[in-house]
């Protein structure tokens, strides 16, 4: 599953990315995130070999995780 953040600076895109490297180091088994920037756009690469619940779980948190960071960058 694929998640984009349009329209966000490389700046704001590098300062998300850091926040988020603590959280990609224990990652659950069978999950999988990829982050990249991509012109200016932050797009979030989850891929689950496991079950569709704890991946939709994983996404809600990552996103939580997200709007914090980007709370704290403004």
């Amino acid at each position: 599953m694929q998640v984009v953040l349009n329209n966000i600076s490389k700046e704001k895109a590098e300062a998300v990315k850091k926040a988020l490297e603590p959280d990609n180091v224990d990652f659950p088994e069978g999950l999988s995130l990829y982050v990249e920037n991509i012109d200016n756009k932050l797009v979030f690469n989850f891929e689950s070999k496991k079950n569709m619940k704890q991946l939709i779980g994983t996404i809600d948190e990552v996103m939580d995780h997200i709007q914090v960071a980007l709370k704290v960058i403004e």
